[in-house]
């Protein structure tokens, strides 16, 4: 039988490298972002390897997050496995210089979000007693670094949710997961510096990962057997030693 996914942040970065790797081994998706244009993109490119189902929804409303995934068709009803991937950095500023709206989208997309998701498709997985949910955190949720703050905070709640919801569901037979990458070449430095060009100097000097890396290992962990969790999973690339240490070319 099939399995069906369920990605948030679908437009871009790791959810869309994850539909695509997921597609590849024809399962199932429901693919969900704010930018409609771009969903539509991808379900053409995907359709022929797979059923996919887009839903056009903000995390942060939690409205709109029930009534989405409410109005699924019968077909994509039951959800096998969760990915929690919308996520953003805003500024990158010290605590006393940061802007409350920064620190409203962090956490309102990050922790929020996350949770609403959650609360819309649990109760379904504790029904049946199945399930795997897959929360993607950061480096920065096991180590905080400088004006990294809010961001950190967040990623650190992020990573705190996670191991609840082990522990709670644990009982049901439901697999939690947390997959964690370092840096990331995708558009996040981008809408963290809001378009600045210091966002073109991060990934500049060394190989930094790709979403297409931690797409192939967020479908290593939800194909392992029935009996292995990977609970928690660390991914840097290998010029990356944490969240400070980056050995770039001179």
């Amino acid at each position: 039988m099939k399995k069906t996914a369920f990605i948030t942040g679908a437009t871009s970065g790791i959810g869309r490298a994850t539909a695509i790797e997921f597609a590849k081994h024809h399962i199932n998706l429901i693919l969900c972002g704010r930018r409609l244009e771009r969903l539509e993109i991808l379900k053409k490119e995907l359709e022929p390897l797979t059923q996919v189902h887009i839903l056009h929804f903000d995390v942060r409303d939690k409205s709109e997050v029930f009534s989405a995934i409410d109005s699924l068709p019968e077909a994509f009803k039951t959800i096998d496995i969760l990915i929690n991937n919308a996520g953003n950095a805003h500024g990158l500023d010290p605590i006393q210089e940061g802007h409350l709206d920064d620190w409203d989208a962090m956490m309102d997309i990050n922790v929020k979000g996350l949770l609403y998701v959650s609360k819309a498709i649990i109760p379904q997985m504790t029904e049946r007693q199945s399930g795997h949910i897959i929360n993607i955190g950061s480096s920065a949720g096991k180590e905080v670094y400088p004006n990294g703050n809010v961001y950190c905070g967040s990623k650190h709640a992020v990573l705190a949710i996670t191991e609840g919801m082990r522990l709670d569901l644990n009982k049901f037979g439901i697999k939690v997961s947390a997959v964690n990458p370092g840096l990331v070449e995708t558009e996040f430095s981008k809408v963290r510096f809001k378009g600045d060009v210091k966002a073109d100097a991060v990934y500049k000097g060394f190989k930094a990962l790709q979403a297409e890396d931690i797409a192939e290992i967020i479908y290593f962990v939800v194909s392992r057997p029935t009996h292995v969790n990977i609970a928690d999973l660390l991914v840097f690339p290998t010029a990356q030693a944490n969240s400070v240490t980056v050995k770039k070319d001179e």
